[in-house]
């Protein structure tokens, strides 16, 4: 029996519809809803383990797959499963557990896991913008102490409309792409990448989406309620000792804020705070320690907290001695690796960043295969951050989440000014040696230095920053910090990161903390943000200024080369005997694609050096090079026969063609070597297809003075008496052949 389904019908206001369905799937799941739109299925289950583990943490783990039978395919490798999840489902995951995660109850410690599958694709339906409603939505339906519903959206402007979840197809025409994660009173997440917008546009997008996430919030709550609202499961929460914080906030405040007041290093700070606590702890006996040593190091840190945002509230000044709006030093330095194609380091106070470039040909791409999405990357971005950046020790084990997304927040900065004639694939590697306070920003500069220092034609020079907001609703406080520190990073109310132009932002990634952050103060935060990052963009300018006009040396040179596609055969070669022989002799990489359009040949030859790049680009002239009927050019003898000369053309080496010998000068030749030898050089006409031979004719008569008194043979009649074929058959002697067959027959007969 098919049980009982609930569904709700979310309208995008533009024909489309989005369905959440609960009832029929994975019911021994605490929660898990179907959502569809259009053919793009999607199944979301959560489940969150009834014991309390002994950590400061919520163990949330957010899983997203898209299973390639999704969209009719077969995974790829060896065994044809799906493996590890690829960048862009870690990056999906990524969004919705920065939305999820801070409504858990700060003290709930049970394993939670959200696993959002893509079971049925659409291509014209991007499943990662509905994951953030799957989650929340089968939340709603289980007993989590979770604190309200929540929603993603995706935001783009086609023609200057705004448009929610639009298509992939809609996005190549957008401005901007968005993903906004909020609440129905809150924002609480975006990311996205823009073509240089202002921050006003940024604010109105973000309202767009907010009002469309309204409605989603609003189907969850009317699901949960038909489906039946459960109760919120009981749980062992946070120990509370009201008396000992007030003891411990009253032993560390004025401790705290005279360090944090006094302007210092991280080291020197970290030690500094550290020795408050010990004392802290000191007071306590070793029974007391037993009970309470969890709460003491808990209280200290809210304590610490609190003297550290009230002395920037009230004094406006930070842990390092600086001003709200003020930028750590920063020195740069470009062409620091001798042998890459373009390097930089960048070091904004504690944060340090060396990006190196490697040139390419389209066959360095980066391949994306999901289900959801097949296509190439020609500029990417990988970011890496070694455990010594910080002065910690510990195993490395593959590259983590936090790599990926900080890799593409920086790779999306930066790739809308990689110029469209570009004809490199370019990648960027970015190793972070030092870390206090947003490497990803650090990423973004040193990036477009090392772009820049490879000759890479960027169109502008783009900068990052991350800032920081610290507010107090009772009083109406509030501060934007600009250059965050590490610290800062985690005791404010909203962190975001901003990259742009000197005409506008590029890339941003905001995590909001406060509930209802007005836009007013939203405005203003972005608004500081171009300050600074105006104030880092002159520190690499002026380090270097603009692109260098040529790749390096050492560094191979591009050239591309459209080829109509009836030479592309003769190219390749048999076998690609041709093209291989050609890398070889030149020392060259030739790769050649066919444009989807025009369906003409493009060859990309990549070299160190022009010589094999001019060699390579002669052969190919060669390959095309097609004489005029009534054109003169110069040949050279190649190869002598009986019957003619074989010439090549000095213009196109390779192409050759027959000179008859009929056509070798007026009189008659006997020999051909009588008028020509190996390696001569002189000039022939080109008289195109000979219709009786139908081969190519070229002629050196034709080009010479008839001698005097010369008289032309009458062209032969083929219509005289005997004729040809009568001609022929006396020249052949086929009766006497016919005579020599009989004695041959009587022979066989004896």
């Amino acid at each position: 029996m098919i049980p009982k389904v609930f569904r709700e019908v979310i309208d995008l206001g533009d024909g489309r519809e989005i369905s959440i369905e609960t009832g029929k799937l994975a019911k021994q799941a605490h929660g898990s809803v179907v959502v569809q739109s259009g053919k793009c299925m999607m199944l979301c289950t959560v489940v969150s383990n009834y014991e309390q583990k002994d950590l400061n943490f919520l163990p949330l783990t957010v899983d997203y797959r898209e299973k390639f039978a999704a969209a009719g395919r077969y995974p790829g490798g060896f065994f044809k499963r799906e493996a590890r999840p690829s960048d862009g489902e870690v990056l999906t995951m990524r969004l919705v557990d920065r939305v999820l995660r801070p409504l858990f109850p700060k003290d709930y410690t049970a394993e939670t896991q959200v696993m959002i599958q893509l079971m049925s694709h659409d291509e014209n339906v991007m499943p990662d913008a509905m994951a953030g409603l799957a989650a929340s939505a089968a939340i709603q339906l289980s007993d989590f102490p979770f604190e309200c519903a929540i929603s993603e959206a995706r935001v783009g402007r086609v023609n200057g409309e705004f448009v929610i979840n639009p298509t992939r197809a809609q996005l190549l025409e957008s401005d901007l792409d968005m993903m906004i994660g909020a609440s129905a009173d809150s924002v609480m997440m975006v990311e996205g990448e823009m073509d240089e917008i202002s921050e006003e546009e940024m604010a109105d997008a973000i309202k767009f989406a907010h009002e469309a996430i309204k409605v989603q919030c609003a189907a969850q709550l009317r699901l949960a309620e038909a489906f039946g609202k459960k109760e919120v499961r009981e749980y062992d929460g946070e120990r509370k000792e009201d008396d000992l914080a007030k003891k411990i906030h009253d032993m560390a405040y004025d401790k705290v804020y005279a360090i944090a007041k006094a302007g210092s290093a991280k080291h020197e700070r970290t030690a500094a705070f550290k020795e408050i606590k010990e004392d802290i702890k000191a007071t306590f006996s070793e029974e007391e320690m037993e009970d309470y040593g969890g709460l003491v190091s808990d209280y200290y840190r809210k304590a610490e907290k609190a003297a550290i945002r009230d002395l920037t509230l009230n004094e406006g000044l930070r842990l390092d001695g600086r001003k709200t709006d003020e930028i750590r030093p920063i020195w740069c330095e470009v062409d620091y690796l001798p042998s890459t194609h373009g390097s930089s380091v960048f070091t904004r106070g504690e944060t340090q960043a060396l990006a190196t470039v490697t040139l390419g040909t389209s066959r360095d791409a980066n391949k994306i295969d999901m289900p959801s999405h097949e296509g190439e990357e020609n500029f990417y971005l990988h970011y890496n951050f070694p455990p010594f950046c910080t002065g910690e020790a510990r195993p490395i084990r593959g590259t983590s989440r936090r790599e990926v997304g900080h890799g593409n927040l920086a790779q999306r900065g930066l790739k809308g000014m990689i110029p469209d004639d570009c004809p490199y694939t370019v990648r960027i590697v970015s190793e972070v040696l030092e870390s206090n306070g947003s490497s990803s920003m650090a990423t973004v500069c040193a990036g477009t230095m090392a772009l820049m220092d490879a000759g890479v034609q960027m169109k502008k020079p783009v900068s990052g920053i991350a800032m920081g907001l610290i507010s107090d609703a009772d009083s109406g406080k509030y501060a934007v910090l600009s250059d965050i520190l590490g610290d800062e990073d985690h005791l404010g109310d909203m962190d975001f990161k901003v990259t742009g132009t000197a005409d506008g932002i590029t890339a941003c990634q905001m995590d909001i903390k406060v509930k209802g952050l007005s836009y007013e103060i939203l405005v203003n935060a972005l608004q500081q943000a171009r300050a600074g990052r105006l104030h880092i963009l002159e520190k690499l300018t002026e380090t270097i200024a603009a692109p260098n006009a040529d790749v390096k040396d050492h560094a191979p040179t591009m050239v591309t080369r459209r080829v109509p596609n009836e030479f592309i055969g003769a190219l390749i070669g048999p076998g690609g005997k041709v093209i291989q022989e050609m890398q070889k002799e030149t020392e060259t990489t030739i790769v050649i694609n066919e444009d989807p359009i025009t369906e003409e040949g493009i060859v990309e030859i990549l070299g160190v050096g022009r010589e094999g790049i001019d060699a390579v680009m002669a052969k190919i002239d060669s390959i095309l090079f097609k004489p005029d009927v009534g054109s003169i050019y110069e040949v050279k003898v190649i190869k002598m026969l009986d019957f003619g000369a074989v010439v090549e053309y000095l213009d196109a080496p390779g192409n050759e063609v027959l000179l008859h010998v009929s056509e070798l000068a007026w009189e008659r030749t006997e020999n051909v070597s009588d008028v020509v030898n190996m390696g001569d050089v002189f000039d022939v006409k080109y008289f195109g297809i000979d219709k009786r031979t139908r081969k190519e004719k070229v002629s050196r008569k034709a080009i010479l003075p008839k001698p005097e008194g010369f008289v032309e043979r009458p062209p032969r009649d083929d219509k005289r008496s005997g004729g040809r074929d009568s001609r022929g058959r006396d020249n052949r002697g086929r009766d006497n052949r016919r005579d020599d067959r009989k004695p041959r027959e009587d022979k066989k007969e004896e």
